[in-house]
């Protein structure tokens, strides 16, 4: 079966890890070469990779992005300046692409795309959507704003209390002692609450109007409602104020000693959260990629998250198959121990007492994850719903297919690449095959 290069997960979570500048297919284009004039071109060079070029918000490297890239059919957007449930307003989805969203992989496109083309995306994206075609966006009306003051301040966390905000966001702003969890959005993803003392990853913007607004209007497609009609003006202006307040030191203005008191305050948040801890690891580490078998396009399929059946040819070693990490007895690490299971991403060594290779599992890295987040992974893998996906053996070439590989590696030079199958080698769903991707 020939590889071939394209829409392969591989090479578009690559460009994810390399801060996305290739995630538009063609982010990083030379003076010299303009970007395309036609519409279609420009966004399936530009926003295709994540957003699908359906608009769906499954392309390629959507799966290795965590918030997902926007769904632009149902016409429901995060960040407006219109009311709660309503349609954008040119300038809100202007604004997105023009500046991006901290804390996301949507970068801001100004400075690499001129005017006219972010303004054509503009129009571009609300095609997907049949709304935009008979629904007009509802302004919400900003008010003359509260200055801030103390006084204000302290009306803000009385505010902030009674409208129940530490629920989500914690009592101080930071979640540490947050009650409400497992939190989804429209889509079914999870949904985390911002933490209120990093002011710098805020999406909708920092500054006391930008948080006036989205208390008014709500964030359209998450747990986080609108409180134009449950609070007075005067009390979202103190709740702004207020959250303005919250905001820490950010570590590049620490010295030694406060980056050293700021880690150890993580240090122990994160030994009282084991699970949220692990769930970012393993989220940071990428296991997903190579443990959620995808479709041809680099689509995760459905129904088989975490539960391994990515085929890997490694050519002078052979085909190996990602193992399944779900909480499933018979075909998962439903029965490892916890002992197990550290042994595996962290010496190579598997329950059965074999060996893997150095790659392409890299646990010869994550031998020096800390004993705590060792733990704290263990403790996130623990809670993922079991799927039934048996994992076939290794098959190792024979013994005259590996010499002669071997040699042609050593001797002759030949830098063969992993190949990356579609597909689900295990017992479940869409069997391997078909295109592959290839990866040196």
């Amino acid at each position: 079966m020939p590889p071939v290069p394209s829409g392969s997960r591989w090479i578009a979570f690559s460009a994810v890890s390399l801060l996305l500048l290739a995630v538009a297919a063609g982010v990083a284009q030379s003076p010299a070469e303009a970007p395309p004039a036609d519409v279609k071109q420009l966004y399936d060079r530009s926003c295709a990779s994540c957003h699908g070029t359906d608009g769906r918000g499954h392309g390629p490297a959507a799966d290795a992005l965590n918030p997902k890239p926007r769904d632009f059919t149902r016409g429901t957007y995060k960040f407006r300046t219109t009311a709660s449930g309503s349609l954008p307003a040119d300038e809100d989805l202007y604004r997105a692409v023009a500046n991006g969203l901290p804390g996301t992989s949507m970068l801001g496109w100004k400075g690499l795309l001129s005017e006219p083309q972010m303004h054509a995306l503009v129009a571009y994206v609300k095609q997907f959507s049949p709304r935009f075609a008979t629904e007009r966006p509802t302004p919400v009306v900003v008010t003359t704003a509260v200055p801030p003051s103390p006084a204000s301040v302290e009306r803000g966390r009385a505010a902030y209390e009674s409208l129940a905000c530490g629920a989500c966001h914690g009592n101080a702003g930071s979640g540490a002692d947050a009650v409400a969890g497992g939190l989804q959005d429209d889509w079914g993803h999870e949904s985390f609450a911002p933490n209120l003392t990093e002011p710098w990853a805020f999406r909708g913007g920092r500054t006391a109007t930008d948080i006036y607004v989205r208390l008014k209007t709500g964030i359209n497609g998450t747990p986080m409602p609108s409180f134009a009609d449950t609070a007075k003006d005067g009390d979202l202006w103190d709740v702004a104020n207020y959250v303005v307040s919250l905001a820490r030191k950010p570590v590049w203005e620490m010295n030694a000693d406060e980056l050293k008191a700021h880690y150890a305050r993580q240090v122990d948040a994160d030994a009282a959260s084991p699970v949220q801890r692990g769930r970012s690891l393993v989220a940071t580490m990428a296991c997903g990629h190579c443990h959620t078998p995808a479709d041809s396009e680099g689509r995760a399929l459905p129904g088989l998250n975490f539960a391994g059946g990515v085929k890997f040819r490694l050519v002078v070693w052979g085909d190996v198959v990602s193992a399944n990490l779900t909480s499933d007895n018979e075909t998962g690490l439903g029965r490892y121990s916890d002992a197990d299971i550290k042994q595996a991403f962290t010496h190579g060594i598997k329950r059965d007492g074999s060996r893997m290779l150095p790659f392409p599992m890299g646990w010869p890295a994550y031998a020096h994850l800390t004993p705590q987040d060792q733990d704290a992974i263990v403790a996130y893998l623990r809670t993922i719903p079991p799927v039934k996906n048996q994992i076939p053996p290794p098959v190792r070439p024979g013994v005259f297919a590996y010499l002669a590989s071997k040699f042609q590696m050593l001797i002759g030079g030949k830098d063969f690449p992993i190949v990356i199958f579609a597909g689900n080698a295990g017992s479940a769903g869409t069997p391997a095959g078909g295109q592959a991707a290839v990866v040196r």
